[in-house]
Parts: structure tokens; sequence; C-alpha cells
């Protein structure tokens, strides 16, 4: 007999060589019927795998949110059987389970239109109608690699010699459809459930590397029941109405070109918006003690060297060579430039906290493939800072970082913030010890200050445990932005100290701030975010005087000056146009306020609002107008 240790602390014998099947079956037909998947010493595995003696097994039914992985996968290779009974010859790539869905790749002489999905979509429900079992079957390599080349499957067969020696070669079965993959898979195709679309076809270079051939890409969206795909789908409905790429053309903000890919063109108004951001943010930092500096774009190899980042994050980098034969790269990163301005002159205890803060161009490669307007780019600015602390100061600066990030996104409207703590990667800097201080001292800063948090093992960056604040937007999707890391590592690296106060010099601890991030990026959140229509003290246009008569083109001259003069960003609309024309193309480019002046508001010198979001129209005196907009245009925490 075998004994499996069950979630309740019980123990159930099992005949040897039992699986979580036999389990669950053991336990109660109902409950048979209901698992898809066990949980096996913490490891998700079919049903059909024998457990070990003296296992932990958790039994997985399909409703639980960790079977929702398993539905999807198992979609992908529906879908890929699908395609290969549609169309005989289509060479099948890869096909992962990925947030809210799947994909499978695809070689096609023709690449796959929109116009081909509802035939696949209706051909996945006819094999998941059919309840075929999934079966796991282990070959010989040599066995795997004669039926790939015979099926003319040659990415099969890469994946296949990607396999570690010693790691078996799973076959997965579904009838006489199969595929290479490592699993688990549930009982049958009907586990998958109906509650998926496909939603749209791409390209995509094999292993996402542009010198190897396109393939064609199909995505899915799957859930447990058709009520989350309901959501999900006026969810996606509602995010590609606010798609800032389509709203930074209506707005005028921004555009891109292929001489310059994931690089941004920002127009008057878009650059306005961005440096409006700079300022909000350089007003809170100076209040709360840091101070600004400049560090170049460029450096020597040497420096990155020092710093850990040509060992570990070259193949992100833009590198160049100069006539002399040195070498240098793009910063990726501020911080090793701030290293250098902090190791200018002596710094004392009494020096500390340190606070260097830069808004500085960085510029990491992407491939071309995952450039997504502002949310993806390759050249972008941090609003990046550096505390330099002593050990004693550092989980109440953690806590003032903290602070200040939230405060920071409530002033954009974001009041539902996910915090998340990731810990040390394998691939890292540093020792344990240093590792050990660095993440307790981040989980007591929360702790202190009472936020939940939520812990993700090896997520860390390669100097540091990290935290990373996760917005939730009015559409319900999540944005990592801000991030603080804790470094005991590269001040070591460079040699930087303070003098303590027993004489002793002493290497600070560093930590790595931002709050917007990337603030090309957090511009495209706050589009999305807001539909476009930004408050009225962000947006790039806070008002347009138009006007209804040739007549009122003085007045409107007037009005537009009154209003500048108070610091309001106004543009002025005296085309012969109808007013009903103006307030449309006015309304499309999200400007707030319309103010519209015709022979009466002239005459009377009095002037006509109307406010994005709110119904009719206010008339008032131009004294009472500037007073109401310029104390609504104050940004949060202005005096």
């Amino acid at each position: 007999m075998i004994h499996i240790r069950l979630p309740d602390g019980t123990t159930r014998p099992l005949a040897p060589s039992s699986s979580a099947a036999d389990l669950a079956s053991a336990i109660s037909p109902g409950l048979a019927k209901r698992t898809v998947a066990a949980v096996v010493d913490g490891r998700v595995c079919d049903l059909s795998a024998p457990l070990p003696d003296g296992a932990s097994v958790e039994l997985l039914p399909r409703d639980d949110p960790r079977a929702l992985e398993l539905i999807r996968h198992d979609l992908a290779h529906v879908l890929a059987e699908a395609v290969q009974a549609l169309w005989p010859g289509t060479k099948t790539a890869i096909g992962p389970a990925i947030e809210h869905g799947f994909y499978y790749d695809f070689d096609r002489d023709t690449p796959f239109t929109p116009e081909d999905l509802p035939a696949i979509e209706a051909k996945m429900r006819e094999i998941i109608a059919a309840k075929t079992p999934f079966t796991c079957e282990e070959w010989s390599r040599d066995k795997a690699r004669a039926h790939f080349e015979a099926a003319g499957e040659p990415y099969k067969l890469a994946l296949l010699d990607a396999i570690p020696e010693g790691e078996p070669v799973k076959i997965y079965r579904q009838g006489d459809w199969l595929d290479l993959c490592r699993g688990p898979h549930m009982r049958t195709t009907a586990d998958a459930g109906t509650a998926f679309r496909l939603t749209r076809v791409a390209g995509a270079y094999w292993r996402g590397d542009s010198n190897n051939k396109m393939l064609s890409r199909i995505y899915g969206v799957a859930f447990a029941d058709t009520a989350a795909l309901d959501a999900h789908m006026t969810m996606m409905a509602e995010a590609e109405k606010r798609d800032h790429r389509r709203l930074g053309r209506e707005m005028t903000l921004f555009h891109f070109e292929e001489v310059a890919p994931g690089s941004v063109f920002w127009h008057p108004k878009g650059w306005r918006l961005f440096q409006t951001l700079i300022g909000y943010m350089r007003q809170r930092q100076e209040a709360a003690g840091y101070v600004e500096v400049n560090s170049p774009d460029i450096m020597d190899r040497a420096l990155w060297e020092t710093s850990g980042h040509w060992q570990n994050y070259r193949a992100n980098m833009f590198l160049a060579q100069t006539p002399d034969d040195r070498e240098y790269a793009l910063k990726p990163m501020n911080c090793p430039g701030h290293m250098l301005i902090y190791g200018q002159g002596t710094k004392s205890y009494r020096d500390l906290p340190l606070k260097l803060a830069e808004f500085g161009k960085v510029h990491r490669y992407e491939p071309s493939g995952a450039l997504h307007g502002l949310l993806r780019v390759r050249s972008f600015t941090q609003d990046d800072a550096h505390i330099y602390c002593t050990p004693e100061q550092l989980t109440g600066e953690c806590l003032k970082v903290n602070d200040l990030v939230l405060s920071i996104y409530r002033d954009f409207g974001f009041e539902d913030v996910r915090i998340k703590l990731s810990t040390r990667p394998e691939n890292r800097i540093g020792s344990d010890d240093s590792w050990d201080r660095s993440e307790a001292a981040l989980r007591d800063a929360l702790e202190r200050a009472g936020h939940p948090y939520t812990i993700f093992e090896g997520e860390g960056a390669f100097y540091g445990p990290k935290l990373e604040y996760v917005l939730r937007d009015a559409i319900g999707r999540d944005w990592q932005c801000g991030t603080l890391q804790v470094d005991f590592n590269l001040p070591e690296r460079f040699g930087t100290s303070y003098v303590a106060a027993s004489g002793e010099k002493r290497a600070p601890v560093m930590l790595h701030r931002a709050l917007f991030g990337s603030l090309e990026r957090f511009t495209g959140i706050l589009i999305e975010h807001h539909a476009g229509h930004l408050p009225l003290w962000l947006a790039p246009v806070q008002a347009v005087v138009a006007t209804v008569t040739r007549a009122a083109d003085g007045w409107a001259a007037e009005v537009a000056q009154c209003l500048k003069a108070a610091g309001l960003r106004v543009d002025t609309d005296l085309r012969n146009e109808k007013i009903g024309y103006k307030v449309r193309e006015h309304a499309l480019a999200r400007i707030p306020v319309q103010i519209a002046l015709g022979g009466r508001e002239a005459e009377e010198r009095t002037v006509t609002l109307r406010r994005h979001g709110t119904p009719g129209t206010q008339t008032l005196s131009l004294e009472n107008a500037v007073r109401a907009l310029s104390a609504q245009a104050r940004p949060p925490g202005a005096e």
C-alpha cells in the first residue's frame, strides 16, 4: 500500500501505482466527477499520473482558479487539432496558455485571416463535444524524431532538440492527434469547455527572432464559464474604445515612425502633457527632499561591467563602438550614473539619506513584435531616484517611498493598488546575507504600513528584491508601474561609502525607486484609464474659446488672453464654421471645457461654458469663469 496525505491532514491508503483519479474515486463518486487535475507535492499534475508514496495531494475541481491555466492549455491543443483538420499540411510550432487565454503559432503558405476564425471555432466545438480523452505517453527521442520527421513538423523537431538530456519526452494525445508537450492536461477535451472565443490573428517570428520565419499566430480568450467570458469580451470592447494609440491620433498627441521603432514623436499637445507630468512629479519630489541630477546617455563598457549590467543585461542594451575601439552602451538604467555622482566627495552619516532624482532617458532593446504604442517602447523616460541611506534608516525610507507612491496614484485617479514583493532570482549578484536583509526590509516596511502584499518568488532584479505597484484601471485591467528595490550590492561593487558616527567607512544602502516608472507608459495608461478625458489640471488643452459669429472674434481674443494670464492652457477657434461642428470636433479632441462666444456674450461681456461630462451649458461673467477654472485646474497639492 501507499499512503497519501490530504489537505485536511488525514492520510489515505491506496494500492501501489494508484493515480489521483483513483484517489478521487476512493473518496466519493461526486468528487471524481468534479476533479480535473491534482496538485501533487505542490505541482499541478494529470489525474492519470501514478502517485508516489507519502505524497501530499490536493484534488482540483474545474472551477478552482488554478484549473484556468489548464483550460487554456487544453484549448490551445484543441485549436491546433482543428486547424490541421481543416487545413492538412499546416505545420505547428508552439501553443501556450497566456493571460486571459491562449494562442498557437502555425506555418502555412497562406497566413490565416480573421475570416478563418469562425470555421476554426466551429471545428473546435466539435472536438470538445467529442469528449476525447487526453493521454500522456513517454517516447524515446528516436521515436519522437522519427514521428515528427515523417509528419513534416520541423518546429517540433527543434523543440525536441531543446529538451535537456535526462528529461522525459512527453507526448499528449487526444484521439488520433498528438503534440509534444510537458503537460499537464485535464481528462478529456470536454473539460476545456465552450467559454472561449478566437479573437485575432497576427504574425509572430519563430522563437521571437526577426531573423527567423514569420509564423501565423491565432489568439483566443478563455474562461471557466460563459459569464466570465462575456465580462471579459465587454471589457475588451471597452478597451478598444480606449486604445491610447487611436486616442493619441484623435487628440494629436504623438505618433510613431519606422525610422525609430519603439521611440515616440511627441506633438505639441502631447509634449505639453508629458511636461505636465514631469512638473507634477518634480514638485512632489522636491517637497519630499529629493535633489535632481542628470547623467550621460552613453557610457563606457567598463562602467556596465562594474555594475553587473554587462554580464546580466547586455542582450537588452544598445551597444556602440567608436573608431578608437572603445565600447559604449546607451544607458538602460540610471543607477550606475548616480553611483558616480554619489561617489564625488566624502559623505558623512549626517548627509544621509541622500535622494538623487533624474528624469533620465533610457534605452532598452525590445523585440519588434513586442512593441506596443506608448506601453512597450525602446526609448523612454524614467522618473528615477536613488536613495542612499544607513541600515538604520532603511525601513523608514521604504515606508516614505511607499506612502509617496500611493499618494501620487490617488492624485491620478488610481485608488485600487496591489503590491507585489518580488524575491531573489536564480541569476543574481551579492551574498545570501545581503538578500536576506533586503527582503526583510521590504517585508518589514509593508507590514508596519499595514499593506497587504503578494510574494512572487524569484522575480526580483539581479541586484536586489523589489516591490512592484500594480494599478487597477477604470475597466479592471492591471498595470505594473512603480517599483522600489533594496540594493546592498551596487554600493559595494562601486566601492562607495559614508563615514559613520564611529569614524568608520561603511557602504550605504541604496534604494532604487521609480513611481510613474516609464513616463511614456504611464501616459498611455492614463489616456486609457480616463478614455482620453483627462482631469482639467492634466489636460494639454484645458479650454478652447470658439466663436459663433465673426462679431465675437475680438471678445474671444480678450477671453483667451485673460485665461492664459491666469495660467490656463487655452486654444481659440475663430473659423467660419457652425458652432455645432466646432463642438463635435473639440469633443473628439477630448478638450475638457468649451467656451462658446456669440454676439450676446460679446455685448454682455460674458462667457458660455460647456464642460465634458456635465449636461447643458453655464453662462458666467469672465471674472467668475477665470476664477472657477483656475481653481479647478490647480494640480493636486499645489498652493
